[in-house]
């Protein structure tokens, strides 16, 4: 939360699935972060891929909104990485889906290191995005 709302440059959100009352906390710190200027990629699965139809929905109608806000949205086939990389420098990792769960036992690791960081960076090829 906290890191995300103090990026100054960059923020790369890796996660499969979204929901409507998650994507209520994220979209106003989001169209802050874009009024700032900073670069927001999202990297999803395809709304399409969801077996719930209400699932699917809400996931299409958050890209949307992401969309509208200039954030890139890329999907990605069978998705499962959940992780976030702030500034080139603060990787957060974990279990956690960031644009769906808000109530969970799930856990992510912070780690503040512009090296691992860039390892991320080259393994997800997300380079452009910083």
């Amino acid at each position: 939360g906290k890191d995300l709302r103090h990026a100054q440059r960059s923020v790369i959100i890796e996660s499969p699935f979204i929901t409507a009352k998650r994507m209520e906390e994220l979209l106003p710190i989001l169209r802050k972060l874009r009024q700032r200027g900073v670069r927001i990629t999202v990297n999803t699965r395809d709304p399409k891929e969801h077996d719930d139809a209400e699932y699917e929905y809400q996931a299409a109608l958050a890209v949307y909104e992401m969309q509208e806000l200039d954030i890139t949205v890329l999907y990605t086939v069978k998705h499962h990485r959940k992780l976030a990389i702030i500034d080139g420098e603060i990787l957060w990792e974990g279990s956690l889906n960031i644009l769906s769960q808000i109530d969970s036992c799930e856990i992510m690791r912070r780690t503040v290191s512009q090296q691992l960081a860039n390892e991320v960076v080259r393994f997800i090829n997300a380079g452009r995005w910083l």
